[in-house]
């Protein structure tokens, strides 16, 4: 069996050893420490926002995004449907109901047709969302600026989930701190990791301090432990904040890479019939986290399905684009407007290995074995 490769690896260098041992020199192991602050204060720079709290997850930055929105009990949170769970659980986690927008063909994000459909309806019926989560599906920004003007004309806060999309811009602006709050996320696929860690944004001050406080068990100023509010144990450890900074320094240098994987699989096998990318959007420019592509099985004479399997036998793990989250199980009674794009996009959808640390010989073989399922 040749030797196996994946979908989206991590990808470590020497900066990240050297301010590893930096940590480890200081004695900074707990969470918080100094390569914390300086990794927030390098992320916000990198995003354009004002403040960025490290936290253990994308995850809980976003729960702790929507508490500081003022989700609660009862409250609707829309969000895109085409998207990972971690992008709608913590909107239960808040006793919060989560409404699915469909995608558009266009960029694979959310529809802002949709969405004004969505908030129209709400609001004829006196039930307006508390706040959006929107989603940056595969490092490709929304069409931002439809999206912010529906919300600011219905009161909606926008929360945007970025865990996919550092290094992307709407125009030329990085996305993630253009809503009232961003999610980045450096899971150990993502396109820089911590190992496991996240990061919220935004240029609310007051949220920011809140963020910190929540974060840390809100702890209230006292020589002893005292607390008034529920807190979590979100915060970011100093080593892997290390990690995350060595990661941040080559970040477009990761993206050229991935974006680089995409023009090479497009070139070998966008001529194939039924065979489409994921389109890039005029607005801006994608990072390319991972090449996702679409098979028409009625014109190639094969299916997602088939080549997804074909692959994982020679040792090539690819996966199917993210199953639309009003199809999961767990939000089987969910309120949703649309869904067919959606769920066209899942039936025939596929990922192929992205990572930057992919070489060129194992890319090859990527396209290889594609390639032979049509033939």
């Amino acid at each position: 069996m040749p030797p196996r490769i994946y979908l989206s690896p991590p990808d470590i260098g020497p900066d990240e050893r050297v301010l590893v041992a930096e940590a480890f020199a200081s004695n900074w192991i707990a969470p918080l420490g100094p390569q914390v602050d300086a990794f927030e204060l390098e992320i916000a720079q990198r995003v354009g926002a004002a403040h960025a709290v490290a936290l253990s997850s994308g995850t809980a930055a976003l729960h702790l995004a929507l508490r500081l929105a003022g989700v609660g009990r009862g409250d609707e949170v829309l969000c895109s449907t085409l998207t990972f769970v971690a992008s709608a659980n913590p909107i239960l986690y808040e006793g919060a109901a989560p409404v699915f927008l469909d995608s558009e063909e266009i960029s694979w994000n959310l529809d802002p047709n949709v969405l004004a459909d969505a908030l129209k309806t709400r609001s004829r019926a006196g039930r307006l969302p508390k706040a959006l989560v929107l989603v940056h599906l595969y490092g490709q920004s929304a069409n931002l600026d439809a999206i912010l003007k529906l919300c600011a004309e219905y009161g909606v806060v926008v929360i945007e989930d970025a865990a996919e999309a550092l290094g992307a811009t709407y125009g030329h602006k990085p996305v993630g701190a253009m809503g009232w709050a961003g999610v980045l996320s450096f899971n150990g696929n993502k396109i820089i990791t911590t190992s496991g860690g996240g990061m919220m944004v935004t240029n609310d001050a007051a949220a920011a301090t809140r963020a910190r406080f929540l974060a840390t068990q809100a702890r209230d100023p006292a020589p002893h432990y005292q607390h008034s509010s529920i807190g979590y144990n979100y915060r970011l450890s100093n080593v892997l904040a290390a990690i995350g900074r060595g990661q941040l320094r080559h970040l477009d240098a990761k993206v050229a890479r991935r974006r680089a994987h995409f023009d090479f699989y497009q070139q070998a096998l966008g001529g194939l019939p039924g065979v489409r990318f994921m389109p890039e959007a005029a607005w801006g420019q994608g990072n390319r986290w991972l090449t996702c592509l679409t098979i028409n099985p009625t014109v190639a004479g094969t299916d997602r399905e088939k080549i997804r399997l074909t692959m994982e036998k020679e040792n090539i793990e690819a996966r199917p684009v993210w199953k639309p989250l009003h199809r999961q199980p767990l939000f089987a009674t969910a309120a949703r407007f649309g869904g067919a794009v959606a769920e066209a996009l899942f039936a025939d959808g596929l990922c192929l290995p992205s990572g930057s640390n992919l070489t060129e010989g194992e890319r090859a073989r990527v396209a290889e074995v594609f390639r032979a399922c049509f033939a």
